[in-house]
């Protein structure tokens, strides 16, 4: 079964730094793009970064300069550096990936930033 996995949310004051990352696994031929989106409370789920197979990034104007997306095809891994975190970042963050043509989620991380 393809599953994705994240990791490394949690409590981070304002202006403080978290590093997210997301692992596949299963059986996978292949990944296209890789994605993180966040979703706030009373919120729709919203797209924050996407990295093509071949390390071309596009970001949320809200993350952009922020945050960073960087991935490794051998280790099905993609990650979100965030930075300069504000309040406004405090959401469940959910990794998202095309895998072998079929749109596969993880279950989220939560991140929170509070002081």
């Amino acid at each position: 079964q393809v599953q994705l996995v994240e990791s490394g949310g949690g409590l981070v004051q304002p202006g403080g730094s978290l590093r997210l990352s997301c692992a596949a696994s299963g059986s996978i031929a292949r990944i296209y793009g890789m994605s993180w989106y966040r979703q706030a409370p009373g919120k729709q789920r919203e797209l924050v970064a996407h990295i093509t197979s071949g390390g071309s990034t596009n970001y949320a104007d809200s993350v952009e300069g922020r945050f960073t997306i960087s991935r490794d095809n051998v280790k099905k891994t993609v990650w979100l550096q965030m930075n300069n975190l504000e309040p406004e970042d405090t959401a469940v963050y959910y990794c998202n990936a095309n895998i072998d043509l079929r749109t596969t989620w993880g279950r989220g991380t939560q991140v929170t930033v509070s002081s």
